[in-house]
């Protein structure tokens, strides 16, 4: 069947309630300020009442109300809503659940899935604009997860509601909640931690996750058609693990690489591949690693200059070019 990004999302929590008592969610404005998206979340309000907690916004409390609700045997997915926000709960998720399995010598685990709305929007300012895979990639015991196509949203949230033994970070981004993808849920998924060849190639790799699929998608056909120059496309999936070997595969086949990611450009994720790159893979490169990313200054609300900022299609292929030679 074919669904939405939003639509899995929302399939996925109706299932995982449906099927295991233990799954709960708490918050309050689930899918963010999407009217569409949020009346998917209509079915679950309805049949699930006594599982959802529709509570204040207050994401220091309800991460801590998740955390401890997974360490004593529940599956909670708590709504911080906004990426940005995680800031306010950030003694929670990083200092406690975390460190939960380790610091109980392994004795005590917490499933618990904190559901962000994370990256440049459109409008969000300063404030609302935070893409944080980066800064939470760098804390052991954190899974984070990075759909970038609803085949993605649909498979990693069910995974991470039934099946996680450990605390996750699911990164959403409300420009994917209309993108669609064929998705069969008895077909098996793609191991978490394994990144997914989007569109095979023999030029180029670019390397892309979350938001920045579906711009590399675009670019990739643009290059094709326009160019000739054949550019495969890796989806990550997740951040943390992250699936270096696949990345350094098609490296390996290609000779070049972009990297697409919504990150500012010191210290994210584009940087930890390319870090990669140069210390695994310098032999394999036929050129310099591109990083397309967001310059490091704040996320202007003005949408003019957020155009200037984001990663888009046109600075993939300008990127892509410059690693042919072609620039």
């Amino acid at each position: 069947m074919r669904i939405s990004f939003a639509e899995g999302l929302a399939k996925a929590i109706y299932e995982s309630l449906a099927a295991d008592p233990r799954v709960l969610l708490i918050g309050s404005n689930f899918m963010g300020l999407n009217t569409e998206a949020k009346q998917l979340m209509n079915p679950v309000v309805s049949e699930f009442a006594n599982r959802v907690m529709v509570a204040p916004i207050s994401e220091l409390g309800l991460a801590g109300a998740g955390i401890g609700a997974a360490v004593a045997g529940r599956r909670p997915v708590v709504d911080i809503n906004t990426g940005s926000f995680i800031f306010q709960a950030f003694a929670q998720v990083v200092n406690e659940a975390a460190n939960v399995h380790y610091m109980s010598g392994g004795q005590t685990t917490a499933p618990v899935t904190f559901y962000c709305l994370a990256g440049v929007r459109g409008g969000g300012g300063s404030q609302h604009s935070h893409t944080t895979q980066a800064m939470l990639g760098q804390v052991p015991g954190l899974q984070i997860l990075t759909p970038g196509g609803a085949d993605d949203a649909y498979h990693l949230m069910k995974w991470a509601l039934l099946e996680s033994r450990n605390p996750t970070v699911f990164m959403s981004h409300s420009l994917l909640f209309g993108e669609t993808a064929e998705v069969s849920p008895d077909e098996p998924m793609l191991p978490v931690g394994q990144a997914r060849i989007r569109r095979e190639g023999r030029d180029v790799s670019v390397i892309a996750s979350s938001v920045t699929v579906t711009r590399a998608m675009a670019a990739a056909q643009e290059l094709q058609q326009q160019h000739g120059i054949s550019v495969e496309v890796v989806d990550l999936r997740t951040i943390a693990p992250l699936d270096e070997s696949t990345v350094l595969q098609s490296v390996a086949k290609t000779g070049r690489a972009v990297i697409a990611d919504e990150c500012h450009r010191r210290f994210g994720v584009a940087a930890e591949i390319a870090a990669i790159l140069a210390e695994q893979g310098l032999s394999l490169l036929k050129a310099p690693v591109r990083r397309v990313a967001v310059p490091d200054v704040p996320i202007p609300y003005s949408p003019a200059l957020e155009a200037e900022l984001i990663v888009d299609k046109e600075k993939i292929v300008a990127a892509v070019l410059c690693v042919m030679g072609r620039s």
